[in-house]
């Protein structure tokens, strides 16, 4: 069992919330994009998927993933971010296979294409990584029934921290809702499951905790 809960003594509810670091590494060609990933820390990566959840940027919100707005917005190739953008970062089990999707994609554009292609210089790739900073909210649940009332009130720094971030730091790569639930036996399995084939990546925090509330109420209507 993981510190924020445990059978015995309940569910605690964390929030958290991102600082960005600077990586040092900043590109202004597709080439150099290309050779910066090679090396860039896999906290880098999965920031610049997964960080726009609780920083979200409001240029080309139809870009799901840093990588794609730039290609975009600063080296105006469109084809490319809808190479990128279509990349879902949950079908990987580490890192590194989705940093060798991204190789892939962007060695393949460069063979298709001639020409150099760069951004201006006001407009290169900046890599950062950040650093999560998990908060104790005070509130614990001791039953799943109690997710039908606590759902619909938590953050949205508490969805990231047990709906997306828990997938890189349990061993079963799942949310840490399923995994609660899962110690309570085979009554609420259907509750797990749901909470599971929840996609949470081409969707918003908010949209995401309207859909898990909307599973608990479902589940718990006529019991």
């Amino acid at each position: 069992m993981h510190s924020f809960y445990s059978y015995d003594t309940g569910f605690h509810i964390r929030d958290c919330a991102l600082v960005r670091l600077s990586t040092g590494v900043r590109v202004q060609t597709l080439r150099e994009f290309r050779d910066a990933l090679e090396r860039v820390p896999d906290g880098s990566i999965y920031h610049h998927f997964w960080g726009r959840f609780l920083q979200p940027q409001f240029d080309e919100p139809e870009y799901n993933n840093d990588f794609a707005a730039w290609a975009y917005r600063c080296l105006h190739e469109k084809a490319l971010a809808e190479r990128l953008s279509v990349i879902d970062p949950t079908w990987f089990e580490d890192i590194e296979g989705l940093r060798r999707e991204l190789l892939e994609r962007i060695e393949d554009y460069l063979f298709e294409k001639e020409s150099v292609i760069w951004a201006r210089t006001d407009e290169q790739f900046y890599f950062v990584q950040s650093q999560l900073v998990v908060l104790d909210t005070g509130k614990c649940m001791v039953h799943p029934r109690e997710l039908v009332t606590n759902l619909p009130e938590i953050s949205i720094g508490s969805v990231f921290y047990h709906f997306i971030d828990a997938r890189r730091r349990t061993e079963g790569k799942t949310d840490d809702f399923s995994m609660w639930l899962e110690a309570f036996g085979p009554e609420y399995r259907a509750l797990s499951e749901a909470f599971k084939s929840t996609d949470p990546y081409f969707s918003s925090l908010k949209a995401i905790r309207a859909k898990l509330a909307q599973e608990c109420d479902n589940f718990f209507m006529d019991r």
